[in-house]
């Protein structure tokens, strides 16, 4: 028996660049016949979701706009042509909401290029309401024993440094510097890093964020704000003193992207998945071409991405540690994440 599904709910607009993000009741919206309509229970905080308030990225958000992009949930209806998704599965939406599926990056598993994408929160309306609209092909499928508190910090933050790690080649034994390790995409890189059999050396400040990147794995940590030299703390953090086989940049500023060339080992590979806003990527040539060193980017992962990820923490492997706030209290999250005070992430329960 279908759910009942009310024509009114409680959301999170941003009605202009900027903010403030206001808690109010919209429509609630039905699904085309391609998609599905998840009853969201709880979505998970993201940094992109502060530059889509503040609309410093190059790409237009939409107006008015409800953000989110790791949204848990209840399939509470469909279209007519969705037959892989039935009434009452537990499902997600990711940040790539829907993509043409026909295309030459959809047809080779880049769905993430698809120059048609659909963004969750950014060009169509995400997860910060109590019903949100997903494209079928694109749903996250979630395991019924799995709490949807828990993956939701998966959906996003999970699935991209799983992929990121992916990109990077590091093979199990090597090890794997996490810039930005204490936060939200920090801590679960920690851990995906530790699953996959990589040595990890997380990189952050602070002793809270220190304690919880060594209880999630991490073999040693560097303080950059009490290093004289990260670059000589972090190759010394390492057996041969060569620095790590990776580097997977997750900060939110600028000058770790500067400095991750400097530190990797000689073919070594620097994974730039943060995206600190107006920031750019710099090294020097020749120590890069001599070191024949990897620069590389690394964006969401695609669908089978998507479910490889939900299955390490299916497994245990995984534990995304999080703080669970009422969805009115979201302005209060973004103001804690801009001021860097929170270690791991934030997840909103709709319902408050």
């Amino acid at each position: 028996m279908a759910p009942n599904v009310p024509e009114k709910q409680w959301a999170m607009v941003i009605e202009k660049t900027g903010g403030p993000v206001d808690y109010k009741q919209i429509p609630v919206a039905k699904p085309g016949p391609d998609e599905v309509l998840l009853n969201i229970k709880y979505s998970g905080v993201c940094h992109t979701d502060l530059h889509a308030v503040n609309g410093d990225w190059p790409l237009a958000t939409k107006l008015p706009l409800v953000g989110g992009h790791e949204g848990a949930g209840v399939v509470v209806a469909k279209g007519e042509l969705v037959t892989d998704v039935e009434i009452g599965d537990h499902a997600g939406i990711k940040w790539l909401n829907g993509s043409c599926l026909s295309c030459d990056f959809c047809q080779t598993g880049d769905e993430p290029l698809c120059a048609k994408a659909l963004l969750s929160g950014y060009t169509v309306d995400g997860t910060f309401q109590q019903y949100a609209i997903g494209k079928a092909a694109h749903v996250a499928r979630i395991p019924k024993d799995v709490p949807l508190d828990a993956i939701a910090p998966i959906l996003c933050a999970g699935i991209t440094v799983y992929k990121g790690l992916k990109e990077s080649g590091a093979r199990p034994g090597q090890t794997v510097a996490i810039v930005g390790a204490g936060g939200g995409l920090g801590s679960l890189a920690c851990q995906y890093a530790k699953a996959m059999g990589l040595q990890v050396i997380g990189i952050d400040t602070g002793d809270e964020k220190a304690a919880m990147v060594k209880k999630l794995g991490a073999h040693t940590f560097v303080d950059f704000a009490k290093s004289s030299n990260v670059v000589k703390d972090v190759q010394a953090t390492t057996e041969d003193g060569l620095g790590p086989h990776a580097v997977i940049l997750v900060a939110v500023n600028e000058k770790p992207f500067q400095q991750a060339t400097e530190y990797v080992r000689p073919r070594g590979t620097v994974i730039a998945i943060g995206l600190p806003a107006g920031a750019f990527l710099r090294a020097p040539v020749f120590e890069t071409v001599i070191g024949v060193k990897t620069i590389k980017g690394s964006y969401v992962g695609n669908r089978k991405d998507t479910s490889e990820a939900i299955d390490f923490y299916r497994r245990g492997l995984i534990n995304a540690p999080f703080k669970t706030i009422g969805m009115s209290e979201l302005q209060k999250g973004y103001d804690m994440m801009h001021e860097g005070k929170i270690a791991g992430r934030y997840v909103v329960d709709t319902s408050k």
